[in-house]
């Protein structure tokens, strides 16, 4: 389940990095979604879960077994039914955490996004170099 709230919209402006308000998920409506909804997992567009002080739906989250998906970007060109989510490989240069490639597998009439066959190699298409660790860097790079 993905909480939209349209926050990576206003991307990529610093200045949100210095709000200490920002859409989140009460720690009452996380309850209720993972243990009587039976969900396991969730992503919001926020970095954070909520904004209090001591994250106290964060830290929910990660001390009963759940995970996240965080800072999650155009949830506004995903059908807010139908549409399965695919968790893929990790964006490998720069960032912080764990960042990973969600892509939204929609209804085949859906206005958004490719098919397969539309592009050479869709929807992820080949790199002319392969992937490697640059030493000095501390990341894989091409």
């Amino acid at each position: 389940m993905f909480v939209r709230s349209d926050w990576s919209s206003l991307w990529p402006n610093p200045e949100l990095a210095t709000r200490t308000k920002f859409p989140g998920v009460k720690l009452e409506a996380l309850q209720f979604l993972h243990l009587e909804r039976q969900i396991l997992f969730h992503g919001h567009e926020p970095l954070d879960t909520d904004s209090t002080p001591t994250l106290e739906g964060e830290a929910w989250l990660l001390n009963n077994g759940y995970t996240q998906a965080e800072g999650v970007a155009n949830l506004d060109r995903v059908p807010e039914t139908g549409a399965l989510i695919s968790i893929g490989y990790p964006k490998f240069k720069g960032g912080l955490g764990g960042y990973a490639r969600y892509i939204a597998i929609c209804p085949p009439d859906w206005k958004y996004g490719v098919s397969v066959g539309q592009i050479p190699e869709s929807p992820l298409q080949k790199a002319d170099k392969p992937l490697h660790w640059d030493t000095k860097l501390g990341v894989r790079v091409r």
